[in-house]
């Protein structure tokens, strides 16, 4: 069965974190540029757009060769609900006459894919079309474990989640991940049934360690820096 997979960027112009963070320049390319560049080396993707309210991304997009839907600035709020963006770029092609049954959502904020991760990713969902509705990036979560942190109750310091046993070593801990946003996929039916990228049948997609960053603040964008400006130079992998 052939799928026609449908990518988007989200890219809203306001961000408190970081000002104007989806232009921002990293090693000296707009953020945005990096998840338009990996979407257009991708094979499997039958089209990508941005989809955004700002003029000034949207001429970035263009100059970097992507596509844009322009979203309304209702959808662009602070609290505005990515799903609604989704649909409205939905809609948008459904008007053309344009039908995609895969959505791929690429984060601009996680610049770090390798240049064949969107199409492994995509490629691993269709091997797994009949017992998997949605895909998720996961990068396994280090010293921030969630067994390992602590809270503050009654002034003093507690565990977070008890283990059934005394831990000693960080090695004997489960594995947990983050979902980083490298990629995150899903049957376009069962996202609009569940209004979410996690669903019953949910497979991982694994990252790598140095992968495991999304620029929310400016101490993420200066990590992000060096470990690509450490990768372009050889010294990382």
């Amino acid at each position: 069965m052939k799928h026609s997979v449908l990518a988007i960027i989200p890219a809203r112009g306001g961000s408190k974190g970081v000002p104007r963070k989806n232009i921002k320049s990293l090693l000296g390319k707009p953020l945005i540029a990096y998840s338009i560049e990996s979407a257009k080396k991708s094979k499997l993707l039958n089209k990508c757009v941005v989809s955004t309210e700002d003029d000034e991304i949207a001429e970035v997009t263009r100059k970097f060769g992507g596509e844009v839907v322009k979203r309304p600035p209702e959808l662009a709020r602070d609290d505005s609900p990515t799903l609604d963006a989704i649909k409205q770029v939905l809609d948008h092609f459904k008007k053309q006459g344009q039908n995609f049954d895969i959505l791929v959502l690429l984060e601009p904020t996680s610049p770090m894919r390798k240049d064949d991760e969107i199409d492994k990713a995509v490629q691993l969902f269709i091997d797994n079309y009949d017992k998997a509705d949605s895909l998720v990036s996961l990068g396994e979560i280090q010293l921030e474990n969630p067994f390992i942190a602590k809270t503050v109750s009654g002034g003093y310091v507690t565990p977070l989640i008890e283990a059934d046993k005394t831990i000693t070593r960080r090695q004997e801990l489960p594995k947990a991940y983050f979902p980083y946003g490298v990629i995150y996929l899903s049957k376009i039916e069962t996202l609009l049934q569940t209004k979410s990228f996690y669903q019953q049948r949910t497979i991982p997609y694994f990252i790598e360690r140095w992968q495991n960053y999304e620029i929310d603040d400016i101490c993420d964008y200066y990590c992000v820096e060096a470990i690509m400006k450490s990768k372009k130079e050889g010294k990382l992998g």
